[in-house]
């Protein structure tokens, strides 16, 4: 549903609980309210992506991805703060299948913004993750330093460090693959 039907939806329901209320039935008008009240929390947080949030976090990627495409028109369905949270489920979705073409997902969510910091560097270091497997160590070092100044919580601070001490191990690897002796 278009966020705008949904903003007409919770007015008109909200008038209508007003005046139930006011034609003496409180029960009605509460319950009125209440659901005038979850169509307004689900114009902020659209509930299927608050679906798909659910089946990724149970790691269940089918549903989760089967919840995301269901969203055709994510500039209509979606607020402009959600835009950012969109292209990162679906980056998370496709990064399980192709990591590489996840790379373009990350962006794009980076660039239209995300409000939380750890989600801002859960973009990074899954990007950093990605430039290690192109085998780019400079962007890799670039998006994990980028990445631990986002974690501002050190909620990924234990996955950062795993991934600097993959990348000692992928100096150690180049090297050897080189020809040259590691130290």
């Amino acid at each position: 549903m278009p966020n705008f039907l949904r903003l007409i939806a919770g007015f008109a329901m909200l008038a209508g609980s007003i005046a139930l209320m006011i034609f003496g039935h409180w029960a009605w008008g509460i319950l009125v309210l209440l659901l005038s009240i979850l169509v307004f929390i689900t114009y902020f947080f659209n509930e299927k992506m608050l679906i798909a949030q659910y089946y990724l976090r149970k790691e269940n990627m089918e549903k989760a991805e089967k919840w995301l495409k269901q969203i055709k028109n994510y500039e209509k369905e979606l607020i402009r703060l959600q835009h950012g949270y969109y292209f990162m489920l679906t980056g998370l979705i496709e990064s399980r299948k192709a990591p590489m073409q996840a790379e373009k997902y990350f962006k794009k969510s980076l660039s239209l913004g995300m409000q939380m910091d750890h989600n801002i560097a859960l973009a990074k270091l899954s990007l950093a993750g990605i430039a290690m497997a192109k085998r780019n160590k400079r962007e890799a070092a670039m998006y994990l330093q980028e990445a631990k100044k986002a974690d501002k919580n050190k909620l990924l601070a234990e996955q950062i460090k795993m991934m600097q001490g993959q990348m000692v191990q992928l100096d150690k690897s180049m090297v050897q693959t080189r020809g040259y002796r590691a130290r």
